[in-house]
């Protein structure tokens, strides 16, 4: 297992950056949003505790919460035009630095595609380099479903995408940023996770993992080191 030095020397010298997005890389949790905007906040913010905790599977969780909400293709469009996602403190400044030292970022979400690349256009990274859940809807717009084949769909499906982005670019060390049991999960085959606090603290997260950070001051200040 790598020291918390051989980590930092990992994150300054990584091909590449995965973030994960809801309470990382935006200070909410897109799926909540979307439930209090359909008027369902409060049973499914409980279903993502669980889900975030790690004792539920992440399909499970995601299509009860999903069945619960049932939102339409106009409400999604709505959430984001009356409520946009706020971008965490600090995120902007770190991925423009990572871009920079030609540093290829990654967003890896649990979320939804429309949402994360929302955010994605804001950090100028490109809609390619986004992994997210794709919601279907039916001609009418009504809710349909969700993509069951996005690796971002199950447990374990962020470590696939590492693995996929690994085979494909070349990577020799991937880094994965976030708040959550997932994303902690991802590494291996990830070769460095670093524990994201700044917006919500997941007990098991702070206490399993050996870098832990709650502001990304922390990683921009470890970029300029070198």
């Amino acid at each position: 297992m790598a020291s918390l030095m051989e980590m930092k020397e990992i994150f300054r010298s990584a091909d590449a950056v995965c973030f994960d997005v809801d309470s990382t890389v935006i200070r909410e949790e897109g799926i909540d949003e979307l439930a209090k905007f359909c008027g369902v906040g409060d049973a499914v913010a409980e279903m993502t505790r669980r889900a975030m905790g790690g004792t539920v599977t992440f399909k499970a969780a995601l299509t009860a919460r999903l069945g619960l909400i049932r939102p339409s293709y106009e409400q999604v469009q709505k959430l984001i035009s009356d409520n946009p996602p706020q971008l965490t403190p600090g995120i902007r400044e770190l991925v423009n630095r990572l871009h920079q030292r030609g540093v290829q970022v990654f967003l890896v979400s649990g979320g939804f595609q429309s949402i994360v690349e929302h955010v994605a256009l804001q950090l100028n990274i490109p809609t390619a380099n986004v992994f997210a859940n794709r919601l279907k809807f039916y001609f009418n717009g009504e809710y349909a479903g969700f993509d069951e084949t996005q690796p971002t769909a199950e447990s374990g499906g962020k470590g696939k995408v590492i693995a996929h982005l690994k085979q494909q670019f070349q990577f020799k060390k991937v880094v994965m940023i976030g708040d959550g049991a997932t994303d902690m999960e991802a590494c291996p085959p990830g070769d460095c996770f670093i524990g994201f606090g700044g917006n919500v603290i997941r007990k098991q997260v702070k206490e399993k993992a050996k870098w832990y950070i709650t502001h990304f001051d922390e990683l921009l200040k470890e970029l300029e080191e070198r």
